[in-house]
C-alpha cells in the first residue's frame, strides 16, 4: 500500500543484507522521465501498469535484490504469480490512520483524491487488502519503528531459508 514505507524500509533492509536496492516506481519515472504522477496524467493508469508489468518482471529474475514494489504491481496476476514462484514477499500493513497521517500533505499520489483523503485510501485499501493478503508474510507495522520491522523481515527470511 502507498504511504507504508516500502522504499525506506527496503533500502535499509537491502543494506543490512548487503543486497542492491531496486525501487520499481523510481526505475519507471527514469525509464520514462516523468514522475509517476506526470505518467497518470499524460498517458494514463492503463499505460503506466504495462511499463511497471514489464519493468518489475525484468527485475525479478535478477538474484540478491530488495525490490520495492509499487503500491498496485502485487494486484498484477503476472506479477505476483512470479513473485509467488521465485521470491518471498512482505506486505508492510500500516493502519489506515497512520497511513492517512503519511499522506495528507502529498500531492504525487495520481490514485489519491486529495478532497476526500480518508475516503480514498480506505476504498483503496479496502479493494487492495485481499491480494495482499497473499504475501508470503503479512508485517503489521503499526507497533514497530523501522529497525524493528526490519529485524521482523530479517528474521522470517532467515527462518523461511533455513525451512528449504
Amino acid at each position: 500500500m502507498m504511504g507504508v514505507g516500502k522504499s525506506t524500509i527496503g533500502k535499509k533492509l537491502a543494506k543490512k543484507l548487503k543486497r542492491k536496492f531496486v525501487d520499481i516506481d523510481k526505475l519507471i519515472e527514469i525509464k520514462e522521465r516523468n514522475t509517476i504522477k506526470e505518467i497518470f496524467e499524460n498517458k494514463g493508469e492503463n499505460y503506466f501498469r504495462k511499463v511497471e508489468k514489464k519493468i518489475t518482471l525484468k527485475e525479478l529474475k535478477k538474484d540478491n535484490l530488495v525490490i520495492a514494489l509499487g503500491g498496485g504491481a502485487f494486484l498484477n496476476t503476472s506479477i505476483r504469480k512470479e513473485i509467488k514462484n521465485s521470491c518471498l514477499s512482505f506486505w508492510l500493513d500500516l493502519s489506515i490512520s497512520s497511513i492517512l497521517l503519511r499522506l495528507k500533505n502529498v500531492k504525487k499520489r495520481p490514485l489519491l483524491d486529495e478532497k476526500n483523503l480518508t475516503e480514498s485510501i480506505n476504498e483503496i485499501y479496502s479493494k487492495r487488502k485481499k491480494i495482499y493478503n497473499e504475501s508470503n508474510f503479512r508485517i503489521k507495522c503499526n507497533s514497530m519503528n523501522k529497525d524493528e520491522t526490519i529485524y521482523k523481515i530479517i528474521k522470517l527470511y532467515e527462518n523461511s531459508r533455513n525451512q528449504i
